[in-house]
């Protein structure tokens, strides 16, 4: 049996036979790892204790999961890697409940949507048993408003594939009682047994969803206000005025979506290296929204190249290897 080189009691990557893995080797940290070559040195034949190997063996059960970052070389590379791991997680879904599916808006999950699209029309993946809930929605912008989250979501995704009328959940942002609108949302996204695949986008400053930095790191569905810089940026569907950008948004918590069972975040572009790096290298904190990620039993970045400008080069070249078999 191969065996991975024993580097500390915490660090170590080790090969069960009995799970079927005589070649696979799990790392478990970006600085150090080493691959699979055979026995131990004679200086390193300490085995693990048995709480570390059970640690592994959680891990190779998929029980404990390591956070991933799946590097492509572009945003068309991101998008049809992000849509090819939705589609096979629909498809793969045998519970008796509907596969429950979060859903962003923004730029960063077009060509994700585009990508489903064709597969639905494909014959290859349908939203027939299908129930999703989305992010986020402006506060003041009725449905047929075309910059409203609801327009944006029928016009880019939902009229283009089968999926149900009834199995389509967005927050209403013309709620007269935002708070309760907030609680039915949260009600119902519990009815429905959770949200089993989040998949996300981060801003420049990190927020996912409309949770800007300092929101807290357990937070529910509720009413957000949004700071200059995310309305600035926003501007550019409001005729370049963020004065036309609503002030407020009713958002799903960085708690909601922690309690996702797995949670896909996009990250593409120069302008989002910073928040990527601290999505993965920094301290979790309620600056960063996103690095609550860390905190996911089953977090996953899909991003390009371009989006990795500042990670460390240890970190870039440890994900490029670990998930080199992803890469399109």
């Amino acid at each position: 049996m191969n065996q991975a080189v024993l580097l500390c009691p915490q660090v170590y990557a080790l090969c069960l036979p009995d799970h079927g893995h005589r070649d696979r080797t799990v790392l478990l940290c970006p600085q150090v790892y080493a691959l699979a070559s055979g026995p131990y040195p004679a200086r390193r034949r300490t085995l693990p204790s048995e709480g570390s190997k059970k640690h592994v063996q959680a891990v190779l059960r998929g029980e404990e999961k390591i956070m991933r970052v799946v590097i492509q070389e572009n945003y068309e590379k991101m998008c049809k890697w992000a849509a090819d791991y939705i589609a096979a997680k629909i498809n793969n879904h045998k519970e008796d409940r509907p596969f429950v599916l979060g859903l962003p808006t923004g730029s960063s999950p077009l060509g994700v949507y585009a990508e489903l699209i064709r597969q639905n029309k494909a014959g290859k993946v349908s939203f027939k048993n299908v129930i999703t809930f989305n992010m986020d929605e402006y506060v003041g912008l009725p449905h047929e408003h075309d910059q409203s989250y609801w327009y944006f979501m029928h016009d880019n995704f939902f009229n283009h594939i089968d999926i149900p009328a009834e199995n389509i959940n967005i927050l209403n942002g013309m709620a007269e009682d935002p708070e309760s609108e907030c609680t039915r949302y949260e009600e119902k996204i519990a009815a429905c047994g959770g949200i089993d695949l989040f998949m996300g986008g981060i801003g420049v400053d990190g927020h996912l969803a409309f949770n800007e930095p300092y929101t807290s790191l357990k937070s529910r569905t509720g009413l957000r206000a949004l700071t200059s810089e995310t309305r600035l940026v926003n501007s550019r569907f409001f005729g370049n005025d963020p004065e036309k950008v609503p002030a407020f948004a009713l958002s799903v918590g960085i708690g909601t979506v922690m309690d996702s069972k797995e949670v896909l975040v996009l990250i593409n572009g120069h302008n989002k290296a910073r928040a990527l790096a601290k999505s993965v290298e920094g301290g979790v904190s309620q600056k960063w929204t996103c690095s609550a990620l860390q905190m996911h039993n089953g977090a996953i970045i899909a991003c390009d190249e371009a989006a990795c400008g500042e990670l460390t080069v240890d970190t870039y070249k440890y994900f490029l290897d670990i998930e080199h078999a992803e890469r399109l």
